[in-house]
């Protein structure tokens, strides 16, 4: 059973950086590609980042593009998201979530088939 679990949520004061990391067991990891998608209170869950298999080829949403970077080891199951410059619009739960990287670009949710249970970002103003 696959099981994808975030951490390294938290609260961070506007201009601050967090490093959330997203672990994944149960399935051969180097065979998908990672996400990490976002929801704030009241909203629909929305896609932030996407990377390839290898890592060679990532994609980001235009509001988190020059801000955040996605990256992964798989040597450790592991993909991460560095995010800089955080704004109070930021703040949202984060899941990461595996995926297919097919002839499109996976940037939607309906791309991803697995799910973390989310970490929480807040970031103050």
């Amino acid at each position: 059973q696959v099981q994808l679990v975030e951490s390294g949520g938290g609260l961070v004061q506007a201009g601050g950086s967090l490093r959330l990391s997203c672990t994944v067991s149960g399935r051969t990891f180097s065979n998908y590609a990672m996400g990490w998608f976002r929801q704030a209170p009241g909203k629909e869950r929305e896609f932030a980042a996407v990377i390839s298999r290898s890592g060679s080829n990532n994609y980001y949403a235009d509001s988190v593009k020059g801000r955040f970077t996605i990256s992964r080891d798989n040597a450790k199951n592991t993909v991460y998201l560095q995010m800089n410059s955080l704004k109070p619009e930021d703040t949202a739960v984060y899941y990461c979530a595996l995926g297919e990287w097919g002839q499109y670009v996976p940037n939607s949710v309906k791309d991803f088939g697995s799910w973390g249970q989310g970490t929480q970002v807040t970031v103050s103003s």
